[in-house]
């Protein structure tokens, strides 16, 4: 369980060896928080099953679902609707889906 939370995590924050690639996590990790314990009153369950969207689900979605799904997650984003989808896209599909 702990090795798919420090995964999960990894592909979140966008952990690389690319400097240019550096550059663009730091201003996403400037535009993610995690919530905070008082917005989960019962305590922060991870949701029982991943996301199962395509690239082109994330691409259509509005800005309230990419609010929602990423507030299931704990994951607060501020930031355009692009960026969203983009952090989204980025965090939720695996490579090859891409």
């Amino acid at each position: 369980m702990e090795w798919l939370f420090t995964s999960a995590l990894t592909q979140m924050i966008g952990y690389s060896n690319n400097m240019d690639q550096t550059s663009s996590c730091e201003s996403t990790r400037n535009k993610m928080k995690m919530m905070k314990k008082e917005e989960f009153p019962s305590g922060f369950q991870v949701p029982l099953h991943y996301p199962k969207f395509s690239k082109s689900d994330y691409e259509a979605m509005d800005d309230l679902s990419l609010d929602l799904l990423l507030k299931q997650y704990g994951i607060s984003f501020e930031g355009s609707l692009d960026d969203k989808r983009v952090f989204a896209i980025e965090s939720f599909l695996w490579p090859r889906q891409l």
